[in-house]
């Protein structure tokens, strides 16, 4: 069942290898005490009835002290459930969305609000913001790398601009990574399974110099053989690659002073994306054939066939090279300095992303559109500082400033192939092929944009306790910020017009215009905006909190640079969001049981979205960003997660979420009904890529089997399952989008040592192969088309903690 090739072997005896140093004396110098990390792993209470500690206000609190919405997930959970990347996250948070065509084209959602399910537009930032060790991504394409050596990620759910910063409308992902120790310490697995799938993970940890430098070195590899099959090019693809390594230096040269400086560097490839045939429609909705609709286009090609619509079978067609490749790395500087009754603290980052796309833009094994590509080097710098009281006295208080720079340069290419021109041309065309021919064969036209942001805030948080029970927080944040790009799309292939016919000539330029015409401009804005909170917490018992919160946040505007229909203004409008939300927060049966409600009512004015519509009176579709008049957002969360006895714990999340468009007239057309007119009423309709009803159940078991070699040997099982219902996976609310609900489970049963030199476990994701899409998109033409779930792997897992 597993196969693998010499190199894969050879990487997976290195790092079997790696996970078994010569010296175990670190493991016989910590035998006498128990380590708490393995403990908390091992001891299947460890995760649900210990205090769990965040930093969702800037602070460390218990999670169960903060008047905020938020899901944790541990370095235990994570390891239960094999879970290291944020998409495969998002099976145990059900508030958390997220969908990825590739990298780049990835939306995060909370509460259904975070960004719109379309194409990604470098002008256009995510409402959800995204934090590793208090640094903000600016751009959400890196966030899909595999997580290294993770502490804990805390999952914040509605706005959080008032510590956060302006773009964290929908909610805040805040990851923390291990911190560097001064005693030794060492964890590493190895990991093998089907599609010949390995993964290699390491930590190590200690001190240089006593009480003075620390140091952490981790790493990563995971390599997969690809879930789909060309045809046409007789090969594998949706393969994965990454590899991660991250350094971390701890400086404390007084009591009161840390230092943290980290560098990290992640490099991913994969042969995707690869679109399969999912469905086909011929007629509109009443009944109307479709013009020039892909059955029709496919019949003009002798030797091409229909494709065959079987989206499991898991093959593709595409003749043109794709791939979605990517660079990720960065360094950081933290400061800590304890004042006495405050304490400073300074993060200063720089940031690289680099995005080196190739996709076939018609999915067929036809010349059509041979590149249809927008590659990224993105460059941001950050500065935060902020003063926090830590007296625990009646008033405490957070205050800052951040500063954010960040630069996109873009580069655009489209190109067409030999097909072009009778694929495209429709029988009513009233200029001749030879036009066509002469327009798009061998066409190729380039862009460059160059989204700039600077960004400036001051903010500030106070808690004020009325009485030992009764607190008030309240919050605001000034941010000012300038926004500036250009736009140039230029022809870089093809006949050289000049030299046809005058008449020939005038008609390719007609062509060539709908399909990527010659455009250069410029703008820029400057915006100013207000956010802030106010909640009111009641702490009615020792084990209970009961919290209710008013939000004001805003997203900032976005700059459309691409190629734009007239009277569409380059400059989008920011969104406004007015939150409402109550909760409350709880522990039963002395802390072994909790169990956390929250409710929530948001309001969005001018939300940013993706338009997809087809240019007038040709065959060509075009993108930008738009506002949207008004969005509501409204439902409830609930959380339940507890230990029955020493060797059973259990957690459950469910939620629901009911996020409509309130005012939205003028939205684009659904394909099916595109003879109706371009545009449609939405109003009322549930956002794209939004389920109403999401839950999520997970357990843990274990049982112990007696003492091997001095070490105390158990038995452990993990099982999780996770469901979302139908959603839309397109901005025009097309019946073909409609995703059918779905559910996953995944399980892993194991033996280890419980002082966790040893553990060897086995696992399988989507353990009942439940066939399913992530998206669906429906074209112009009919055809529509997907990307697929994965199906079932299994595999097995090794892993030693010393």
């Amino acid at each position: 069942m597993f196969t693998h090739s010499p190199d894969h072997r050879l990487k997976f005896l290195l790092g079997a290898a790696f996970l078994l140093p010569a010296a175990p004396a670190w493991a016989d110098e910590t035998e006498a005490a128990t380590t708490t990390e393995a403990a908390a792993a091992y001891d299947a209470a460890g995760d649900y009835a210990s205090e769990i500690i965040v930093s969702a206000r800037r602070r460390d609190e218990s999670a169960q002290d903060v008047p905020i919405a938020l899901s944790v997930v541990g370095s235990d959970t994570l390891e239960a459930t094999g879970n290291y990347t944020l998409t495969q996250v998002q099976q145990i948070v059900p508030s958390l969305q997220v969908f990825s065509f590739n990298p780049r084209n990835t939306n995060i959602n909370i509460r259904g609000l975070g960004s719109n399910v379309a194409l990604t537009n470098d002008g256009l930032e995510n409402g959800v913001g995204f934090y590793i060790d208090n640094v903000y991504y600016g751009r959400v394409g890196q966030s899909q790398f595999d997580l290294v050596d993770l502490q804990q990620i805390e999952v914040l759910r509605g706005p959080q601009g008032t510590l956060f910063g302006k773009n964290t409308t929908s909610g805040a992902i805040n990851i923390s990574s291990k911190k560097p120790s001064f005693d030794p310490e060492f964890s590493g697995e190895a990991s093998v399974g089907d599609y010949g799938y390995y993964q290699l993970r390491g930590s190590a940890s200690g001190g240089l110099i006593d009480d003075l430098l620390a140091v952490r070195l981790s790493g990563s590899v995971t390599e997969r053989r690809g879930f789909l099959y060309n045809d046409t090019q007789n090969e594998r693809a949706q393969d994965y690659s990454n590899w991660s390594v991250r350094g971390q230096l701890l400086f404390t040269p007084t009591s009161d002073l840390e230092v943290r400086i980290i560098g990290d560097f992640a490099r991913q490839k994969q042969n995707h994306v690869l679109n399969v045939f999912a469905d086909y429609f011929g007629t509109y909705e009443n009944g109307a054939a479709i013009p020039n609709s892909f059955a029709e286009r496919a019949a003009r090609f002798p030797g091409y066939s229909f494709p065959t619509i079987d989206p499991f079978a898991r093959r593709g067609e595409a003749d043109s090279h794709y791939q979605s490749n990517m660079d990720g790395y960065g360094v950081s500087g933290q400061i800590d300095w304890n004042l006495g009754s405050t304490k400073l603290t300074s993060i200063t980052a720089y940031r690289w992303w680099d995005w080196n796309p190739a996709n076939d833009g018609d999915s067929t094994s036809l010349p059509v559109i041979t590149k249809a590509q927008q590659a990224n080097r993105q460059r941001q710098f950050s500065q935060e500082i902020r003063l926090a009281s830590d007296s625990g006295g009646p008033i405490d208080y957070v205050v800052g400033a951040y500063y954010f720079w960040q630069v996109i340069k873009g580069k655009g290419a489209s190109a067409y192939g030999p097909a072009a021109a009778l694929w495209n041309r429709p029988a009513t065309s009233p200029l001749p092929l030879e036009a066509w021919e002469a327009a798009v064969n061998g066409f190729e036209a380039n862009s460059t944009s160059d989204p700039r942001t600077r960004s400036y805030a001051l903010f500030g948080q106070l808690d004020w306790k009325f009485t030992d029970s009764l607190t008030l927080t309240a919050g605001l944040r000034y941010t000012h910020e300038k926004k500036s790009g250009s736009f140039h799309q230029y022809h870089v292939a093809g006949v050289d017009l000049s030299t046809l016919p005058p008449e020939l000539a005038a008609q390719a330029a007609i062509i060539r215009a709908q399909f990527n015409p010659v455009t250069d401009y410029s703008t820029s804005f400057s915006d100013d905006s207000i956010s802030g909170l106010a909640t009111l917490s009641w702490q009615f018992s020792g084990d209970a909190l009961a919290y209710a919160t008013y939000s004001r946040g805003n997203k900032s505007g976005g700059l459309n640079l691409t190629s734009l229909p007239p009277g569409i203004d380059p400059n989008v409008a920011p969104e406004k969001v007015d939150s409402y939300e109550v909760g409350i927060k709880t522990q039963w049966l002395d802390r072994a049981v909790t169990f956390n409600l929250a409710g929530f009512w948001t309001e969005i004015s001018d939300y940013q979205t993706a338009i997809t519509e087809q240019v007038p009176n040709t065959v060509n579709f075009r993108q930008y960003i738009a506002n949207i008049p008004d969005v509501r957002s409204r439902g409830i969360e609930a959380d339940l997660s507890g230990a029955v006895g020493e060797h059973f714990s259990f957690y459950a999340s469910a939620a629901y979420a009911d996020t409509t468009y309130s005012d939205y007239p003028n939205a684009p057309q659904a394909p099916e009904r595109l003879n109706l007119g371009g545009k449609q009423d939405l109003t009322g309709e549930q956002l794209p890529g939004v389920p109403k009803f999401t839950y999520t159940l997970g357990a843990d078991a274990w049982a112990p089997l007696g003492a091997l070699g001095g070490r105390d040997l158990a038995l452990y099982a993990h099982a999780d399952y996770s469901h979302r219902s139908t959603f839309n996976t397109s901005s025009s609310d097309s019946r073909y989008a409609d995703v059918p609900g779905f559910g996953i489970a995944n399980a892993r049963f194991g033996i280890r040592t419980e002082d966790g030199l040893f553990d060897l476990s086995i696992w399988a994701r989507n353990l009942f192969d439940k066939d399913y899409f992530q998206t669906l998109s429906a074209a112009n033409t009919g055809i529509v088309t997907a990307l697929i779930g994965e199906p079932r792997t299994i595999g097995a897992t090794i892993r030693t903690k010393l």
